[in-house]
């Protein structure tokens, strides 16, 4: 019996679907909005603070054959989280993805963290994920859409570095919420993942790294010396990971964390980075 030869056509992959990409006017939100573009998509929200970046990032979206608005949005003011989700629906009447790629991160411990920074965190990572996710649900019930929910959070979820002290426990938040209503909603076949993201070059990092680090403009060549797989993470990974966990790819996946780096969860440095870990003087034998 001759077995039938399915070819897939990734440039179809999202034909007729309205999706909306936060913090997308930049690095991996404004890669994988671009993606979608490129595989289909019929219309994008993307948004962000700066409005610049946003019309550049609109028209390069337009440019592939989609159709694109920007909403200028703060995610820490839950009325523009709102604003998002209301002018997508009004504007293309429905909404079949939301990926959540926003994120807000700054350096504090458990003893120079303020309550400024504390809260606005937790407002970005976690409160406003939350409300996204409720008033697209509400369309996707309404439309009767069996849509897809995808978010970035961090390896640092599950612990993360002294100096993430407030941003480590931002992104587990997100994550018990992820799985929390993806049970909610699973009735409805609406699928909720994300991506426990590891050290990933984008602008933002670059950002940070001189900030908070004292970095030198040669910092990313030098770190990526030192990695296992010789590069960090780049914004079209995680454009490609969230495009299968929003597409039927990833099936009936819902609810699951995806660990998404080069170093696994509780790694030691002489396994991540000694390729002599596995000579038999070092094992024992």
């Amino acid at each position: 019996m001759t077995k039938k030869i399915i070819k897939e056509n990734l440039s179809t992959q999202f034909k007729d679907k309205i999706i909306v990409v936060t913090g997308s006017t930049q690095g991996s939100g404004a890669e994988t909005a671009k993606l979608l573009a490129r595989r289909g998509a019929k219309g994008i929200t993307i948004c962000g603070r700066n409005e610049k970046k946003g019309k550049k990032v609109k028209s390069e979206i337009e440019a592939l054959g989609t159709e694109c608005i920007y909403v200028k949005a703060d995610l820490e003011n839950l009325k523009d989280c709102k604003k998002i989700i209301s002018q997508t629906d009004k504007k293309f009447g429905t909404i079949n993805s939301l990926i959540n790629s926003a994120a807000f991160t700054e350096r504090g411990t458990i003893l120079s963290t303020t309550p400024k920074n504390y809260e606005k965190m937790f407002n970005i990572n976690a409160r406003a994920p939350f409300f996204l996710m409720q008033d697209t649900i509400k369309i996707m019930i309404r439309d009767k859409v069996k849509g897809t929910i995808a978010h970035v959070l961090s390896v640092a979820a599950y612990s993360g570095m002294p100096f993430l002290a407030a941003y480590s426990p931002s992104k587990a938040a997100l994550g018990i919420m992820i799985k929390n209503t993806a049970n909610a909603v699973a009735g409805h076949q609406i699928r909720i993942n994300g991506i426990n993201l590891g050290w990933t070059d984008t602008p933002a990092e670059d950002y940070i790294q001189k900030k908070f680090h004292n970095a030198k403009d040669n910092w990313l060549k030098k770190t990526e010396k030192k990695v296992p797989f010789k590069r960090l993470n780049k914004p079209i990974d995680v454009a490609r990971m969230l495009a299968f966990l929003c597409s039927e790819e990833s099936g009936l996946m819902t609810g699951s964390l995806i660990d998404y780096d080069q170093t696994v969860v509780g790694w030691h440095s002489y396994s991540a980075y000694d390729t002599n870990i596995l000579d038999n003087s070092l094992l024992g034998e």
